[in-house]
């Protein structure tokens, strides 16, 4: 769904207005609608936000007409898409004056600012789909009956802040569903992909359970483009299935663009939804194991020690269910599924072993609140691999300072972007009214 973008006018406007419309319309038209322009003051339609082709001096002059514009104020005002230079002071005077302007200084970042905006338009009415049944009291309860995003008022603030529903089906169902499909029909569609991902050697029962929970996801999920995401309580009620859904997620990405969610963990779901729609970025979702808490998480990995590595204190491990965690193939360096790793998923369970390329990463995950998009801009230096542990294949992150991230990460789960974004993440903040806290 594309935002609507009001063009208006400034009493003083001239040719250069509508030749600058025309021109934004071939730059972002493919990402944005633009409606019939408004003269500043008059009664403005609904969309997303207002845009400004041009700025003049009449902004001096006209504040409370621009604060009673209540929608994102967008400047665009030079050829190349983004602000002019020429917009400082304006913009600088506005913001003085308690009347923001968002002004992008480059052309991928207007676009990221136009996706943001679709994005807002289209969450309410959308909704993710979580496979769970009594999250908490399986696998690991001790572990997994302390997370937020079980919690009803998690739910709650979900809707509320951003119109997105999460509609809960049982996982027992499904399992048995998936269980009942033909070998025949799992090896038909095994053999009707596209591209038929790499496999490590593993038994035919295994690779068949993997596409039958695929297919029954599918036939679940149907064809209904309100549904953008769907995640699965999949380890701590693991006895539902006898495979784990990491293919499953990587073919519905790469079909229809479809976020997935592992531990049915919503606010990890939410800030990957949120981060890859704007900015199109790699991205997954991994556990955090600083090397500053010691045994606490190398007992949880199986691993005795931490890598050796300059600077111990600001490095982290990240890993999930024995590698990296569920990145599909066309984010990944290198991509295989694997038999399972993790004790507590079904004998025919697998994972996806894939790397992210390495370089600046950031760690990115929404406050419990969601009032707070936490940052965390590092560099991801190298894997490492543990034979025989919980960690066959993890990555190593260099971060800026480690214990001030021990001492404020809202959580163990986090999203592994691809690249630094700064800049582009505190427009999408403005745009969803979300503080940036750098970590």
């Amino acid at each position: 769904m594309l935002p609507r973008l009001l063009p208006v006018r400034f009493e003083s406007h001239d040719d250069g207005f509508v030749a600058q419309l025309a021109n934004l319309k071939v730059l972002l038209g493919d990402v944005a609608t633009f409606l019939e322009p408004i003269d500043l003051g008059q009664p403005a339609p609904e969309a997303e936000a207002a845009i400004f082709p041009q700025m003049l001096g009449d902004a001096f002059r006209q504040v409370e007409a621009l604060r009673a514009l209540d929608r994102p104020r967008l400047v665009i005002t030079s050829e190349f898409g983004t602000m002019s230079m020429w917009d400082w002071e304006i913009s600088r005077y506005l913001a003085e004056a308690g009347v923001e302007v968002i002004a992008p200084y480059n052309l991928e970042q207007s676009r990221v600012v136009c996706r943001a905006l679709g994005l807002k338009r289209a969450l309410r009415g959308q909704r993710f789909v979580v496979y769970q049944d009594d999250p908490g009291d399986g696998m690991q309860a001790s572990i997994f009956k302390r997370f937020y995003w079980w919690e009803d008022e998690c739910t709650a603030r979900i809707l509320d802040k951003f119109g997105l529903g999460i509609e809960k089906r049982s996982f027992k169902r499904l399992g048995a569903d998936a269980k009942l499909i033909p070998d025949l029909a799992a090896d038909a569609a095994w053999a009707a992909l596209p591209k038929q991902p790499q496999l490590e050697r593993m038994p035919e029962q295994s690779r068949r359970a993997a596409l039958k929970l695929y297919l029954a996801l599918k036939e679940s999920l149907g064809d209904d483009p309100l549904i953008t995401g769907a995640g699965m309580n999949c380890l701590n009620e693991s006895f539902f299935s006898d495979s784990t859904p990491c293919l499953a997620w990587n073919l519905l990405y790469e079909e229809r663009g479809l976020t997935w969610g592992c531990e049915a963990d919503t606010v990890s779901m939410l800030t990957q939804h949120l981060l890859h729609t704007s900015l199109r970025a790699p991205l997954m979702m991994t556990n955090l194991y600083p090397f500053l808490l010691g045994q606490a998480a190398l007992k949880h990995e199986r691993i005795p020690d931490f890598p050796v590595v300059p600077d111990p204190e600001n490095h982290i491990l990240v890993a999930h269910c024995g590698y990296l965690g569920v990145l599909p193939e066309s984010m990944a360096t290198s991509w295989t599924l694997r038999r399972k790793v993790l004790a507590i998923v079904d004998e025919d369970a697998t994972a996806i072993d894939a790397r992210m390329a390495e370089g600046p990463v950031s760690l990115i995950k929404l406050a419990p609140g969601l009032g707070t998009l936490q940052v965390v801009e590092a560099e991801l230096t190298g894997y490492v691999q543990y034979p025989g542990s919980d960690c066959l294949n993890g990555g190593v992150i260099r971060v800026p300072d480690g214990r001030r991230l021990v001492e404020n990460l809202n959580s163990h789960h986090a999203i592994l972007l691809a690249g630094h974004h700064a800049s582009e993440l505190r427009l999408i903040g403005k745009l969803f009214d979300l503080q940036i806290e750098n970590v």
